[in-house]
């Protein structure tokens, strides 16, 4: 098999992304999965952009050692966006929650919204409220995550959904539940991070064959 030029690697692993997390149910038609840093459009670009690119571009400008992020509309999310309910990490594949899962509220910066971060002073807010965090909640809206590769970006966004489905799960137990602590969190999620590679190849492959 003849191999893939850096680039043409690069966009497979992009077209492989959304697929993945769509088949996990975590992207709708809406959600998007984005490298470059700019947030504005090439002079003579005519397809439409998507509106929250600024999301991508004003965590890039923030976080240097961001590489990849995702923004998605993850159902099982939403309800810890609108909930005092914290989003913890309630076993080892969603560690990387130790960090925190804080909630992007757009009304305490622009009362009157449609919920999307539609230019630079909004994608600012929601990096402020990200903070150094690996994932932020959007209130009435869905989640955001970041890695620093596309690989570990599409673990963190569909974990984060099966790490929800789960606490969910688990709240309607006789509690309480025992979270795991943050140096369990830091431990297991820096373990994860040096086997990102078997499921990112087993998803790759899967999805890559759907037509």
């Amino acid at each position: 098999m003849p191999r893939l030029s850096a680039s043409r690697r690069l966009i497979q692993d992009l077209v492989a992304a959304s697929r993945i997390l769509a088949a996990h149910e975590v992207l709708d038609a809406y959600g998007h999965v984005e490298l470059d840093a700019d947030s504005e459009p090439l002079p003579g670009e005519r397809r439409k952009g998507f509106i929250e690119r600024y999301i991508h571009g004003e965590i890039y400008r923030a976080r240097p050692e961001v590489m990849a992020v995702v923004h998605s509309h993850s159902p099982s999310v939403i309800p810890f966006g609108v909930t005092r309910t914290k989003l913890r990490p309630i076993y080892h594949m969603g560690s990387f929650l130790w960090s925190g899962a804080p909630v992007f509220d757009m009304r305490k910066v622009r009362p009157e919204n449609d919920l999307l971060v539609r230019d630079r002073p909004l994608g600012q807010a929601l990096v402020s409220t990200l903070g150094a965090c690996h994932c932020v909640l959007m209130r009435g809206h869905g989640m955001t995550v970041v890695g620093d590769s596309v690989q570990e970006a599409v673990f963190r966004a569909l974990y984060t959904e099966m790490n929800a489905r789960l606490q969910l799960q688990a709240a309607q137990l006789e509690g309480p539940i025992e979270f795991l602590s943050d140096e369990e969190g830091r431990r297991a999620s820096a373990a994860n991070r040096g086997t990102l590679e078997r499921p990112w190849e087993l998803w790759k492959k899967s999805a890559l064959a759907r037509k």
